[in-house]
């Protein structure tokens, strides 16, 4: 079978995963770099010996590359415009998020790639994570029964050590707190319950002034089927990463990598299960290999992904739901649109 070509679209840090991942995947081939600035496609090149075309305008790529798959790894602000040019050349996508900064472009990149019937994922990566794959596993065989309370928190603290600092930080080009990097956590909270979330009420504050939002946000959920749930954010945190989950059910709880169970007769105390947490920027705890090999299993198969733009669209929708409550100090439902 030939192999499916791939047009990388932008060359900073995570480009590079992404190009690690679709060489180790046999069904793919990447052909084509593009950015802005040619030095930094030289870099990713050099740093992962692959050999491809050069381009610097997007466009160009698009038309002329022998490629079947685009993935989008540029900052947050150029993600939706990037995929609805991607669709409408019918290309399948891998979009790294947030997938856009407002309700007006994630509406009309999502309207973009029903037209275009192409496959995409968006990269929340941490759901091929070993421990959010046996968080979901014990969820599905009843470890906890029903759900009716669960928490997630995001508490990273992201500075100056940060390559793309200074883009994050801005409004227009990072977005927010939950945008720039805690919508992980409001991707997992949903992908745990299993529900849709109809109301939020949130509040934000602010401690680093090189901030142009409020880099710490915390929210009240109402989801669809009863349950309460809490999601914070935090960017600004003097500690390491830490990814807190916390899942509490009427036959057990679940506390990251610590369970207890009804199904664990004469229980005394949390079993852990020694696994990799979500809770390093390292590779092995952000598996993009999994998400690579899922686009590509979805596109030879002619199925769609889990974790698709059109379900993307729920968790971006409730990032923007919990800015607008901070923002307005009142709650908010859902749907926006």
């Amino acid at each position: 079978m030939e192999k499916l070509g791939v047009g990388i679209v932008g060359a900073g840090w995570v480009s590079g995963e992404h190009i690690r991942a679709y060489q180790r995947n046999p069904n793919t081939e990447v052909r084509a770099i593009t950015s802005r600035r040619e030095y930094s496609i030289h870099e990713r090149m050099e740093e992962t010996g692959v050999e491809c075309e050069i381009f610097t305008d997007y466009h160009q790529m698009l038309a002329e590359a022998d490629i079947d798959v685009v993935s989008i790894c540029t900052p947050n602000h150029l993600h939706a415009e990037e995929t609805i040019h991607a669709a409408e050349a019918k290309k399948h996508i891998l979009i790294e998020k947030p997938v856009a900064l407002n309700l007006e472009d994630l509406i009309e990149m999502r309207e973009a790639v029903r037209q275009a019937a192409v496959k995409t994922v968006v990269s929340f990566v941490l759901r091929w994570n070993p421990l959010f794959l046996t968080i979901k596993s014990l969820l599905e065989d009843g470890a906890v029964g029903e759900i009716f309370y669960a928490e997630v928190d995001y508490l990273h603290g992201i500075s100056d050590w940060y390559r793309g600092w200074n883009w994050v930080t801005s409004k227009g080009k990072g977005g927010s707190s939950l945008l720039a990097a805690g919508c992980h956590a409001v991707d997992a909270i949903r992908w745990f319950v299993g529900d849709e979330i109809e109301e939020v009420m949130a509040y934000s504050t602010k401690a680093d002034a090189r901030y142009e939002y409020d880099p710490t946000i915390v929210a009240i959920l109402k989801f669809a089927g009863g349950t309460v749930g809490k999601v914070a954010s935090c960017l600004e945190c003097k500690m390491p990463y830490v990814f807190d989950i916390e899942i509490l059910g009427d036959k057990g709880s679940m506390r990251n990598n610590k369970i207890w169970s009804h199904k664990f007769p004469g229980q005394t105390d949390f079993a852990s299960v020694p696994t990799i947490l979500p809770d390093s920027g390292d590779v092995t705890h952000h598996p993009f290999e999994g998400e690579i090999d899922h686009l590509v299993q979805c596109i030879l198969e002619d199925r769609e992904s889990f974790v698709n733009l059109e379900d993307a669209y729920n968790t971006h929708e409730i990032c923007l739901a919990v800015d607008r409550s901070a923002e307005t100090g009142e709650p908010v439902k859902l749907p926006l649109a």
